[in-house]
């Protein structure tokens, strides 16, 4: 862990040094992934790894393992779905993004600072499901039951005929 260290960190510093640490989030505090947990409490674990790269810019190799506490989108019930990401990351400065020069991701940095706490967002973010779902359709806690063709053919004749009585009233005039 890197005791200490700002969330606001200058890149270039950093790439220069080859700093490479860990550091612990609360899931509750990422604001744009809070919306999407059942549960805030828990945390992802992030690891960086900054370097200085061929182009001449800073880098930095960011990974994330987290558990949240999602919601199934097919039976509405909670669950933990373990998640990891990671993306090998090129910092430009304000306004000289240019994507066709780097086989990296390209993150904009604002007067040469990057926010560690955004960077884990954003891993967090691409590392999560868009329709999270606890397992498959037929095992899911409370996902609807497809009935069989022999269901089906039993619930026809448990079925109650409200005016069978009508039908042998008629018979008899």
């Amino acid at each position: 862990m890197a005791a200490g260290l700002p969330d606001l960190v200058d890149c270039s510093q950093l790439a220069a040094a080859a700093a490479s640490f860990e550091r612990l989030y609360e899931l509750g505090e990422l604001q744009r992934v809070r919306d999407l947990l059942a549960d805030p409490r828990g945390t992802v674990s992030a690891r960086f790894a900054f370097a200085k790269l061929a182009s001449g810019r800073p880098g930095a190799e960011v990974t994330v393992r987290a558990a949240p506490i999602l919601v199934c989108q097919r039976c509405m019930q909670d669950f933990s779905l373990p998640v990891s990401g990671g993306s090998e990351l090129e910092f430009a400065a304000d306004g000289a993004l240019d994507a066709a020069e780097s086989a990296r991701e390209l993150f904009e940095m604002a007067n040469g600072m990057v926010s560690l706490r955004e960077l884990v967002e954003e891993e967090l973010l691409l590392a999560l499901p868009i329709a999270p779902a606890c397992s498959t359709p037929m095992t899911c806690g409370k996902a609807p039951r497809y009935a069989t063709a022999e269901a089906s053919a039993e619930a026809a004749v448990d079925m109650r005929r409200p005016f069978g009585a009508l039908k042998d009233l008629l018979k008899k005039t």
